[in-house]
């Protein structure tokens, strides 16, 4: 007896067409994101304090036959984000998703206050404000084409509070809350997300860190283990089990593998919202 067999699942491509404001744009999960939207369809309008690197980055997706137009933008300046908000509407007609994804990370402790202060004070202006500079900057526009997607970068830090980092911890929690709160009082008309990036070395944020003893509070009492696989990934010599992605013990994951989820959760019918998600390497040694 022949029987005919089941026509495959079809997946329906969301992103084609979508509009997407992404800031920090010029590096990082902002340009791959960018890269990776545009492949699929999607028109971007990156934003970022670095405008030599972002018009580099939109310069290589145009030549790469995508669509992106780089605005530089101050993500801790209102003025700076409604004029983007505007731009992206001049240029592609509307706004269907917003990314806030530009932030820094200076870990240190209360004890690093004389040092340390001033990089608080721009975490919170970037990592907090730029945020909801970025909701409030495109909520009108959201509100009146009757939908919209607002995605708003967490951290794994943000999910309890921990040692050597108590500001960069406040922020990202206080993120979450920003995001229920837009989520709850625009649903049906603004889905919101909220990606929370397990820690991944290669991304650079590690640069803004203000005293490297202060990393403990995410690896714990993996400190020594942690430190030791850290410099064998720097120096390229970290062993196979746990440099490779199809193996239970891959230690971090990469640049490319969270943008691909940030990607993910753009690509979803308008019915559908993702409201959190956290990707993590099955063999890291963060204890957040």
């Amino acid at each position: 007896m022949i029987t005919s067999q089941p026509e495959p699942l079809q997946r329906v491509d969301h992103l084609a067409g979508k509009v997407i404001v992404i800031t920090g744009a010029a590096s990082g999960f902002g340009r791959l994101v960018s890269e990776m939207t545009t492949a699929r369809g999607a028109k971007v309008v990156g934003a970022d304090i670095d405008e030599i690197a972002g018009e580099t980055t939109a310069a290589g997706v145009r030549a790469a036959g995508g669509a992106m137009v780089f605005r530089r933008a101050d993500v801790t300046s209102k003025p700076d984000m409604d004029a983007l908000a505007g731009f992206a509407v001049e240029q592609y007609g509307a706004i269907d998703v917003m990314v806030n994804n530009a932030g820094i990370m200076p870990l240190a402790f209360f004890a690093d206050h004389a040092t340390a202060s001033s990089a608080w004070d721009r975490c919170i202006d970037i990592n907090l404000k730029g945020v909801l500079n970025g909701i409030t900057a495109v909520y009108d526009q959201m509100i009146a084409q009757g939908r919209g997607h607002v995605v708003n970068i967490s951290s794994i830090y943000g999910n309890f509070p921990n040692a050597g980092a108590a500001v960069y911890t406040a922020t990202k929690a206080a993120v979450t809350i920003l995001s229920e709160a837009l989520r709850v009082e625009s649903q049906g008309r603004i889905k919101v997300t909220v990606v929370k990036p397990t820690g991944v070395p290669a991304t650079g944020l590690g640069a803004g860190v203000v005293n490297p003893e202060a990393i403990i509070g995410i690896v714990g009492h993996h400190a020594p283990s942690y430190m030791t696989n850290l410099m064998a990934y720097v120096s390229g010599e970290l062993p196979d089990d746990l440099a490779d992605a199809d193996s239970i013990r891959y230690w971090t994951i990469s640049p490319e593998q969270l943008a691909e989820q940030i990607v993910y959760v753009i690509d979803q019918p308008w019915g559908v919202s993702i409201s959190d998600i956290t990707v993590r390497a099955s063999g890291e040694e963060y204890v957040l």
